[in-house]
């Protein structure tokens, strides 16, 4: 099989594909138009999405203690899918995560609620909160704080609100601009 930036050259036409991606990690596997693709939004996105996960876990995890960590971290990580999404089209967020929005959202909400009710089982108040400490060698001590799996779940909650906002609204725009494309109004 022969390489079709190779032939495209060899038919005269060497601008058709010259700005074609040679490497498979740029492309999401369902490639565009190419009158729709932007190269450096694509590159910026694979470069910057992970650096800006990091930082919403580095949220979550700071803020797990104090109120806000799992909120604050599911925005700054909705905001990095959105910019994937922005980059690759609806097609690229299936490359995430294989689950549906809708189930996630009814996951994590079930999950974090349940987190919230637990201590009312034992006793507690609504939403309390228990701190365990352990030592653990070359580590030093570790403190988990029981409010960090609701923080977890409200994190993944929010992840998955934005990725089925992104699901429905970008499905609306991308099949308005079809049928514009079709010459359908």
């Amino acid at each position: 099989m022969t390489d079709p930036r190779i032939t495209a050259v060899q038919a005269g036409r060497p601008w058709t594909n010259w700005d074609a991606p040679r490497e498979r990690w740029l492309l999401t596997g369902f490639p565009r138009d190419g009158r729709e693709r932007t190269v450096l939004l694509e590159l910026t996105a694979r470069i910057v999405f992970p650096t800006v996960l990091v930082l919403a876990v580095y949220l979550l995890f700071a803020g797990h203690d104090r109120a806000g960590g799992g909120f604050s971290g599911g925005l700054v990580a909705g905001q990095a899918f959105a910019l994937r999404y922005l980059a690759g089209g609806r097609m690229d967020d299936s490359a995430i995560i294989s689950l549906r929005p809708p189930v996630l959202i009814g996951i994590w909400l079930t999950i974090a609620t349940l987190t919230g009710f637990l201590p009312t089982l034992f006793g507690g108040q609504l939403l309390a909160s228990t701190t365990f400490k352990t030592v653990v060698p070359l580590l030093g001590e570790i403190k988990f704080v029981t409010s960090l799996v609701l923080d977890i779940g409200v994190f993944l909650l929010i992840i998955g609100v934005v990725l089925d906002l992104l699901r429905t609204l970008g499905s609306g725009v991308e099949a308005d601009a079809a049928a514009a494309a079709r010459g359908q109004s």
